[in-house]
């Protein structure tokens, strides 16, 4: 029961945060960005992302 306190709390904390547009729109963007490192930094999706590039440099010439 002792861990349901700060669960409930942040739970409330960002019920708070999401009834303004503002923050929502920050962490929209925050997202995005997360979302981009990700996909650069895991090899699997950086080598289909290559592979696109490299097909398209070839099919452009």
């Amino acid at each position: 029961m002792a861990l349901y306190d700060p669960i409930l709390q942040s739970f409330m904390l960002v019920t708070g945060f999401a009834d303004s547009p503002f923050v929502i729109i920050a962490l929209a963007v925050f997202g995005a960005y997360l979302g981009k490192v990700a996909v650069e930094k895991i090899p699997y999706t950086r080598r289909i992302i290559e592979r696109r590039e490299a097909a398209a440099r070839e099919s452009g010439q």
